[in-house]
């Protein structure tokens, strides 16, 4: 098996649930994931909207989750420090935590849940920006899995 990430909230490809846009209550989705690279010292996870109309819209940052971590629950607290160990960063809305799609009315927007497996832990701050994250994973990715769901208002 390769590695993998899906959720029980949507199928890849298909609608979100309204429960989890900013139309609804607002709450981030179950993931789960499996067989993740040998050697995995960490987990991050970015979530974003590549068809906002001004660019690509982050939603959720997280990073530093336990090597053990395989799983996500629905509703994840909107806190910087995670019980686990694990931090969220701060999405586009600004705010730390997950933001769900808020979308103009119009056709269908793609987002992106990218789960990276890392041979280290980033070592940032709660609230780090996607970006921060993104550099500090550089030549530090063993793999990499992906769900997308879709939304519109």
């Amino acid at each position: 098996m390769a590695f993998s990430i899906s959720s029980p909230s949507f199928q890849n490809g298909k609608d979100i649930p309204k429960k989890f846009t900013c139309d609804g209550d607002d709450v981030s989705p179950a993931l789960s994931w499996m067989d993740p690279p040998q050697g995995s010292k960490s987990f991050a996870l970015i979530a974003d909207d590549p068809d906002a109309p001004r660019g690509t819209w982050t939603h959720w940052v997280l990073f530093d989750l336990p090597s053990t971590t395989s799983n996500l629950p629905e509703a994840m607290p909107k806190v910087g420090e995670l019980p686990d160990g694990g931090f969220q960063g701060v999405n586009d809305f600004p705010k730390i935590g997950y933001g769900g799609p808020c979308p103009p009315p119009g056709k269908p927007h793609r987002y992106f849940f990218n789960l990276y497996a890392l041979d280290n832990k980033l070592n940032l701050k709660a609230g780090a920006s996607k970006r921060e994250v993104e550099q500090a994973m550089q030549n530090h990715i063993l793999g990499k899995a992906e769900i997308m769901g879709k939304y519109s208002r």
